[in-house]
């Protein structure tokens, strides 16, 4: 058994296509499948079931598959050290981001990352919280920027920035008139907001439900942007990142209002697993994101020091 093997099926896994794990991983197709089969027949066990399209691992192959990625991030987590001790920085590391999150870091961070870190390899996936809390404990992922807190003793959050919501208001909406707006003007029955899954549909929810004595009917919709064209139509309103206003149009702009009473705020973190210790790789994440988000967001500790783990 070699490293090399538990590489081919951990990528295997991930795309579920023998071509495209083999392109992933750099080797032919035959090279890869012959690997994968020697590693079987060592174990005695079929890893993957060949039969279904596109291919998928046993139950066997599942908790193989598990132990294959907790080995293979020890061996990052090894070569980090002497890295470290060389001052270097040649890795690679898979980032998880929820989508509320992506469109405000994703497009600069790879630009000034690439540049910085030209020998680091990343993965960058948009995901939701839980397949992120889900992959960083089964080691699919290295770590995530999501918003918290988690109270998951098993992750780790590193404050990023804090960020107000505001409020997007139709022009046809009775609060529209308004400059500002207080936290008990924002009835549901004229809200709009993510569909189930969305991190930021909760925190919305836990808003505005805290203001509105009767819930009504509630019209979801995919992203962001969908929600604002919807409420451009159709009226009502939604809450949007601060992050997003630069995004939007001259005129669209004109619909945003400041939420006081209290303004509600997200927290956004880089999170880890907790026997995560790749410290240099870590801060260059952080670093990078610092670069994009407004100085007056950041949180102040990371403005100051460096991550110590």
């Amino acid at each position: 058994m070699t490293l090399q093997q538990l590489e081919y099926i951990v990528a295997l896994d991930r795309h579920r296509h023998f071509v495209k794990a083999a392109e992933a991983c750099h080797v032919s197709q035959p090279t890869l499948s012959a690997m994968i089969a020697r590693l079987e027949e060592e174990l005695d066990v079929r890893i993957f079931d060949r039969s279904r399209h596109p291919v998928q691992p046993t139950p066997a192959g599942e908790n193989i598959l598990h132990q294959a990625r907790m080995v293979l991030q020890h061996t990052l987590q090894l070569k980090e050290i002497v890295s470290t001790a060389r001052n270097l920085l040649t890795t690679r590391f898979n980032l998880g981001i929820i989508p509320t999150v992506a469109p405000y870091i994703i497009p600069s961070f790879i630009g000034i990352f690439g540049e910085n870190f030209p020998q680091t390899e990343v993965s960058i996936l948009e995901m939701r919280t839980d397949e992120i809390i889900r992959d960083l404990k089964s080691a699919r992922l290295d770590m995530g920027v999501l918003a918290t807190p988690l109270m998951d003793p098993d992750i780790l959050e590193i404050p990023l920035y804090y960020e107000t919501f505001l409020a997007y208001v139709s022009p046809s909406d009775p609060n529209y008139s308004k400059q500002k707006l207080s936290a008990g003007e924002l009835p549901l029955q004229h809200l709009w907001v993510l569909q189930e899954g969305h991190c930021l549909r909760n925190q919305v929810f836990n808003f505005c439900t805290e203001n509105s004595p009767v819930e009504k009917q509630v019209y979801e919709a995919g992203s962001i942007d969908n929600l604002i064209r919807i409420i451009d139509i159709n009226g009502g309103y939604t809450l949007i990142p601060q992050l997003h206003v630069p995004m939007l149009t001259k005129d669209q702009r004109q619909h945003v209002r400041p939420v006081l009473s209290p303004p509600p705020v997200r927290e956004i973190s880089l999170v880890v697993y907790r026997d995560f210790i790749r410290e240099r790789l870590l801060n260059a994440v952080a670093d990078t994101i610092k670069k994009i988000i407004p100085g007056d967001l950041l949180d102040q500790r990371l403005k100051k020091f460096a991550i110590r783990l």
